[in-house]
C-alpha cells in the first residue's frame, strides 16, 4: 500500500501518499491530448496543432496537469478500496514530484461519520391530544368570518380584559433614570391582547384589568431589542384601560356557508373537522418526532462533516428568506437578519444534518425503504387533503426527479419514525 490513513476526528481523514519510481507517461499523454484539443496556435486550426509542438510550448503545464490527474485518480481509487464515503471535495497539500522518481502528497477529506446509537428502548414520551373539538371548529369559523366581524365594546359590569380581546388604553413609559420619552407614550391606543405587538410581558400584564383601572407594569426590554441602548433595561409603564372591545362574529348559516364555498353549515362542519383532524394529527406527530430527535441527539455525540452543515445552511437560508419576504422583508433587511442570527442558522443546520444521519442509520437498521407503492399511497393522501386531482399530483411528483426524490426521502423518514416510535414508550 502506497498510502497511510490518519483519523483527524470522527468525520475527517487524512491520507498521506508516497510513490517511488512513478511513471506518469499515461497521464502526460492524456493531458497533452486535452491541451491539443483546446490549443489555438498560430498557423493551425483549433485542435489541429501537432502534439510535439504542444508539448514543447506547454510542457511544464502539461506535466502539472498530468500530476493533478495522477493525484486525483490515486486518491479516489484509495477511497474506493477503503470503502470510504467522502463528503464534499478533498483538500490536497504538500504535493512533491521529482520527474521519474517519486510522487508524494496529502489529501484531507470529510466522510460520513460512523457511530453507534445508544439504546433508546427505555425512552418515554407523552404525545399531545390530537382530537378535534368544538373549540377548534369555532376558531376556524372565526377565521372564515373575520372579515364580517364587528368590533364592539364589552359593557358587562365587572368585565375583565382577556387574551384575544382588544384594549383601548393610554400608556406612558418611564426609564430607569426617570426619563419619559415621547416614543414610549400614547393615548387612545388600540391593542389586541396576545398579538405580540408590545415587548414581552406588557400584554400579559394587562390581562385581568377592568375598564377605568390604572396599573403600573414593570418590565425589562428584551436582550435583542432593536434599540441597543434599551436592551435589558428596566422600564415602568403606567397604563390606563379606557375600554375593552371584542369582535362579534355573525352566526354561520347555510347562506354564509355557501358564500364560503360549502353546501351548508353541516358540510362546513364535516369538511372542517376532517381537514383539522389531519392537520392536528400531523402537527402532534411532528412535535413528537422533534422531541424524539432532540433526545437522541442529546444522548449521542458524534462529529458531523462541516461540508454537509454548510450545504444545509444554504437550504435553511433559502427557506427563511422566503418566509421573511412574505412578511415584508427586503433583501437588505434579510441580510441584516442573517448577520444577526448567524449562530441560530448554523445551529439549525447542524441539527438537521445530525437528524438526517441518525434517521438514515435507523432506516438501515430497520430495513426501511420507500417504494413506488408508498409513493402512490402518499399521493392519494395528499389529493384527499388538498382537494387537488390525484392525476395532477402524480404527474407533478413523478415527472420531476428532484421533487420525487425529496418526497421519497420524506416517506422513508415517516416509515422510520413508525418503527422507532413502536420501540419506545409513548403515552
Amino acid at each position: 500500500m502506497s498510502y497511510s490513513i490518519q483519523n483527524l476526528n470522527g468525520c475527517t481523514k487524512k491520507f498521506t501518499f508516497n510513490y517511488e519510481q512513478v511513471d506518469l507517461t499515461k497521464q502526460i499523454q492524456a493531458a497533452l491530448v486535452d491541451k491539443q484539443r483546446n490549443a489555438n496556435l498560430k498557423g493551425f486550426r483549433k485542435g489541429k496543432a501537432p502534439l510535439d509542438m504542444v508539448k514543447k510550448l506547454f510542457g511544464p503545464q502539461v506535466e502539472n496537469d498530468a500530476l493533478s490527474r495522477f493525484v486525483s485518480e490515486e486518491f479516489y481509487a484509495a477511497l474506493k478500496k477503503e470503502n470510504i464515503r467522502a463528503v464534499g471535495y478533498p483538500s490536497f497539500a504538500n504535493t512533491k514530484y521529482e520527474g521519474g522518481k517519486n510522487v508524494a502528497f496529502e489529501a484531507t477529506v470529510e466522510i460520513v461519520p460512523e457511530f453507534e446509537l445508544k439504546d433508546f428502548s427505555k425512552y418515554t414520551f407523552k404525545k399531545d391530544d390530537d382530537k378535534v373539538g368544538a373549540e377548534d371548529i369555532e376558531n376556524l369559523k372565526k377565521q372564515f368570518l373575520g372579515a364580517k366581524a364587528e368590533l364592539a365594546e364589552v359593557t358587562e359590569a365587572g368585565a375583565t380584559l382577556k387574551k384575544g380581546q382588544s384594549a383601548v388604553l393610554n400608556f406612558e413609559g418611564e426609564r430607569k433614570d426617570g426619563a419619559k420619552p415621547e416614543n414610549m407614550k400614547a393615548t387612545d391606543y388600540m391593542l389586541e391582547i396576545g398579538s405580540g405587538q408590545f415587548i414581552p410581558g406588557f400584554e400579559e400584564g394587562m390581562i385581568g384589568m377592568k375598564k377605568g383601572e390604572t396599573k403600573v407594569i414593570t418590565l425589562n426590554f428584551p436582550a435583542d431589542y432593536h434599540e441597543a441602548d434599551l436592551q435589558n433595561e428596566p422600564v415602568k409603564f403606567k397604563v390606563d384601560l379606557l375600554e375593552i372591545k371584542e369582535r362579534k362574529f355573525p352566526e354561520l348559516n347555510d347562506e354564509l356557508a355557501k358564500e364560503l364555498g360549502y353546501e351548508s353549515v353541516a358540510d362546513f362542519n364535516k369538511k372542517s373537522t376532517d381537514r383539522l383532524t389531519v392537520q392536528k394529527k400531523r402537527e402532534v406527530q411532528a412535535k413528537l418526532q422533534q422531541q424524539i430527535l432532540e433526545k437522541i441527539i442529546e444522548d449521542n455525540k458524534f462529529d458531523v462533516p462541516q461540508a454537509l452543515v454548510e450545504d444545509q445552511k444554504q437550504s435553511v437560508r433559502q427557506d427563511l428568506s422566503r418566509t421573511l419576504k412574505q412578511q415584508g422583508f427586503n433583501d437588505e433587511m434579510i441580510g441584516m437578519y442573517f448577520e444577526r442570527w448567524a449562530a441560530d442558522v448554523n445551529q439549525k443546520a447542524e441539527f438537521q444534518v445530525r437528524s438526517g444521519l441518525i434517521l438514515d442509520k435507523l432506516a438501515k437498521k430497520f430495513n426501511v425503504e420507500a417504494t413506488e407503492s408508498d409513493l402512490d399511497v402518499k399521493i392519494e393522501e395528499m389529493a384527499a387533503q388538498s382537494g387537488m386531482k390525484r392525476d395532477d399530483l402524480a404527474h407533478f411528483y413523478k415527472s420531476n426527479a428532484n421533487v420525487k426524490r425529496n418526497l421519497m426521502y420524506a416517506i422513508r423518514e415517516e416509515k422510520t419514525f413508525e418503527k422507532l416510535i413502536a420501540g419506545m414508550k409513548v403515552s
